[in-house]
This record gives structure tokens, sequence and C-alpha cells, in this order.
């Protein structure tokens, strides 16, 4: 009953402050503020449409099934992507400053159409497109239907709950820098059909992906699409498993060097248990032999990069001797690094986490059952 009530508690009053904009209008971008009253539980979406229906109809808002499914009704609230209709106005309160006022703005990385209303074509849908989004069978076509494992498709799940919300679009650092970036959005997407056994093409679209400069290797795993999507597709984590399956698998080397800069992080992190700075660029471009800083690509970059080091060295960040012989750990640790690798990569098979794969809820210990007073239990009977 404790909880009814909590749920039927009466109207209170919320304060949204929207930030309003009309392309067509020449104005600049200005905030409106609207005092609304529903109840504690209500979606913040509902604040907005009551905003809009008692106070102000010219208010731009996108929304459909109000159940967090369409993914339509995705903004920003107190400065995060969210889902409107799945963001409750008591939390947004409490997540605001301190006068309690709940700030709303259109999702970033997209042209604003109005309000809070974003042109999801220009750049969410245009980029999806980008990775070919359906799936690529061999011909000729079975004359019944395609037989796969229940662990293929399980394999490709999460990627498969995305809802095309774009809050992951909206919040990708990589994107606000190279708005040609791909995205965290479309690569999840296209995780989706290179981990589809069905999919005949998958070499072919990893090998464009990693040489496509805004390609897989324009990450930069700053982890921000997985804090925003509000379905745990974790388009990080399919970006990684994209880089992953095109280096250790397809041995894709491509024009951008990403496959030749993982393997030379992962090397120098094992032989000195720390990143040697120095050797990252000659050995991204020329290969992880000693040779192949001489290369006349690595040669180019290192030049590029000199009055960088330069600087460094006079403001004391480094020394000469740790840029040039760089530095490892003491002994001890350095052997539990290396061990880790070792654990790692003696494994028959790569370990990929995902979500539906993995995350598997554990069974609860059961309660021991109460033994009556005076009644000896079985292991004292059996003593």
């Amino acid at each position: 009953m404790a909880d009814m009530a909590d749920v039927h508690r009466p109207p209170e009053s919320f304060r949204l402050r929207l930030r309003r904009y009309d392309p067509e209008s020449g104005d600049a971008p200005y905030w409106d503020e609207h005092t609304i009253e529903l109840e504690p539980h209500r979606s913040v979406l509902e604040g907005i449409l009551q905003a809009r229906d008692r106070n102000d109809g010219s208010i731009g808002i996108r929304c459909s099934c109000r159940q967090a499914i369409c993914g339509s009704c995705g903004i920003r609230i107190n400065g995060e992507p969210a889902l409107a209709c799945h963001t409750h106005l008591d939390a947004a309160r409490e997540a605001a400053g301190a006068d309690g006022t709940i700030e709303i703005e259109p999702m970033g990385n997209m042209p604003v159409i109005k309000d809070l209303i974003v042109d999801m074509d220009a750049v969410h849908w245009k980029k999806v497109r980008r990775v070919t989004p359906w799936l690529l069978p061999s011909e000729p076509a079975p004359e019944r239907e395609y037989i796969v494992s229940k662990e293929s498709m399980v394999d490709v799940t999460q990627t498969m709950a995305c809802i095309q919300c774009g809050a992951c679009v909206s919040d990708c650092l990589a994107m606000e820098v190279d708005p040609g970036f791909v995205g965290p959005a479309a690569l999840a997407k296209a995780y989706r059909f290179v981990g589809d056994p069905r999919d005949e093409q998958q070499r072919e679209r990893l090998l464009d992906l990693a040489q496509d400069p805004h390609g897989l290797y324009d990450c930069t795993h700053c982890f921000k699409c997985v804090e925003a999507c509000p379905k745990d597709v974790n388009p990080m984590g399919q970006i990684m498993r994209l880089r992953r399956i095109a280096g250790s698998d397809q041995h894709i080397v491509d024009r951008n060097n990403g496959e030749r800069h993982e393997a030379a992080l992962t090397t120098l992190v094992r032989d000195y248990g720390l990143l040697h700075e120095a050797e990252l660029v000659p050995r991204s471009y020329g290969g992880n032999s000693w040779f192949g800083k001489f290369h006349p690509a690595a040669g180019k970059e290192l030049l590029g990069l000199l009055p960088t080091a330069v600087s460094a060295v006079f403001k004391g960040k480094v020394s000469v001797k740790q840029a040039l012989l760089g530095h490892k750990l003491a002994k001890r640790d350095l052997e539990a690094v290396k061990g880790i690798y070792e654990k790692v990569e003696s494994r028959p098979e790569r370990y990929e986490l995902n979500l539906y794969v993995s995350g598997v809820d554990e069974e609860p210990e059961p309660e021991p059952r109460a033994v009556a007073s005076g009644a000896a239990s079985s292991e004292e009977v059996a003593s």
C-alpha cells in the first residue's frame, strides 16, 4: 500500500526551462520558462506537452509511442541525452541545479528544425544508410529459409535492441570534432550485419569501414555513447568488436594505420607495462619490428610531431632520456602485466562480452531452513 501511495502522490509544481529556436525566424536561440502541475511520477514529455497545451502552442517537440520504444522524443535533460517519455519529473528535478529548474534542450550534433526537434535525416539516418543496413546473403537463396544457430543470433541481439533515438549521436565527442565520422549508431548497426552468419559480405563491409578515414578507427573511446544509450546497446563495444574482427580475424591492414596502431599499442604495453609514446608513432606507421621506425611514412609523421615533442621537453613534461628510451614498470609489476597477456592470448577462442550472452542473472542462494528448537539437524545426527 505504501508503494501505491507513493505513485499516486498529488500534483506538484515543476519549472521547465526550454531552449527555443526557430531557424526560419532569423532570431537567435533563447530560453523560455514554464511552470506545470503534474504528479511527480509523470514523465518530462507529459510536462512539455502540458506547457504546450496550456501556455504556448508553438513549442516544438517530436513524440509518438510514449513507451520508450520508438525513440522519437530524444532530447537533452539537464545536459544529458534522454528519452523525454522515459524520464520522471521528480528524478529530473532532483538532477537539476540548486533551484530545481529542469533544463531541456534539443539533441546535439544534429541541426535544429525547431525548438526540441532536430533533423535526423541530415545526420543520423544519412550515416545509417552509409553502412548498408540490410542483409547481403549468399546466392542462390535456400528454398525455404536460412537456418542459423541460436548463439549466432543472440550475438547480434544487443545491437538489434537499438531504437534509433540518436542519443549516442547527440553526445558523441568524435562527431563533434569530426562531423564526417560515421558515428556510434551507424557502426553499431554495421555490427548487426557483420555479426550475422547469413551475411556474405563481412570482409567487404569491414574493409570499407576500415579504409574510410571517418570509419571505425575514428572512434576515440570516450564512452559517452555507452552512457547515453537508453537501451544498453553499448555502441562503443560494437565498434571495438568490428575492429577486432577486422584486425585479428580478417587481418585487414588499412590505410589509416588503425590495425598497426592497435598492434603497436598492445605490444608496447606488454613489453614496457606502460605506453612508450615515442615508439608508438613509428611502430604504428612502420610496424612492430625495430627497423619499422625507419619506414618513410613513419619518418614523415615523426617530423610532423617533432615541434610537439620539443615543446614537451622544454616545459618539463618529459625528459629527453624518457622520450627516447621510455620507462618500464618494476620487474615484478611488469611480469604481472605479461602474465595477463599470456592468460588472454592462450585462450583457444576470443571471449566477447555481450550483454545478452554473458549478462545472466545469478541464481539467488536458497535461504537456510529453520530448525525447530530442540531438534537436531541431519549434520548433528550424522556426527
